[in-house]
């Protein structure tokens, strides 16, 4: 008997989290925040601005990309709908370390650094979902950093489609991707544009995607990436 409340504890604390609505909370919450929305192609901000804000996407999508000294530009992330970026401010950095660019139009949420500190101290639900999610976004790098070193750029490709596609969030066959042009994929994956050209129009034979100015991703493309 002794051991079943730890158990029922552990259900209803399960039970909780999964009912969260982050965009709720943060809409109910108090904290000072700010919503801005933002054109296709404009800087949400560039590198060396000062980093003192946590970013929540409502709407959209944003590229997150570094130019070296040179002007030569990688593609570090892309995000979407409910992902938070903009968080190297929580550990201490004061400048941002990349630039972050709408894909589309798009929406987001500004919290103050300060606030968020408060708001993760405070509220456990809201603690939970912000640490899972920094958790996912760590084992991404470890895996994109996998694959580049290991996989070949046809894979890449597969694997990056899939992952802005969102592949296995939803029950869902095929799914259509934010407007992204086979340069931004070509700088995400290492490659060149050329070669993206090829793998897409040979994903688009092979019935893995539909390709005609926007990108809908099928599930069949999956077996790119699982094939030895």
């Amino acid at each position: 008997m002794k051991n079943k409340k730890p158990v029922a504890e552990s259900r209803s604390k399960v039970k909780k989290l999964a009912s969260f609505d982050l965009q709720i909370f943060l809409d109910t919450s108090g904290v000072s925040r700010k919503v801005a929305e933002y054109r296709r192609g404009e800087t949400v901000f560039a590198q060396g601005d000062k980093a003192d804000t946590v970013l929540y996407i409502q709407k959209g999508g944003v590229k997150l990309s570094i130019v070296n000294a040179a002007g030569k530009e990688a593609v570090l992330a892309m995000f979407g709908p409910t992902d938070f970026f903009g968080e190297g401010c929580m550990a201490g950095q004061t400048v941002r370390m990349a630039t972050a660019t709408a894909l589309t139009p798009a929406t987001l949420l500004l919290i103050e650094k300060r606030d968020m500190l408060r708001l993760l101290h405070d509220q456990q639900a809201l603690s939970d979902r912000f640490i899972g999610y920094m958790l996912a976004h760590n084992i991404r790098v470890e895996e994109d950093l996998v694959d580049q070193l290991f996989n070949s750029s046809e894979k890449r490709l597969a694997r990056t489609l899939l992952l802005l596609a969102r592949y296995g969030e939803q029950d869902q066959t095929q799914r259509t991707l934010p407007r992204v042009s086979q340069e931004t994929l070509a700088e995400m994956i290492g490659t060149t544009r050329s070669r993206v050209n090829f793998f897409m129009n040979k994903f688009r034979k092979l019935g893995f995607i539909e390709y005609n100015g926007k990108i809908k991703v099928k599930k069949s493309l999956l077996t790119v990436v699982l094939h030895e």
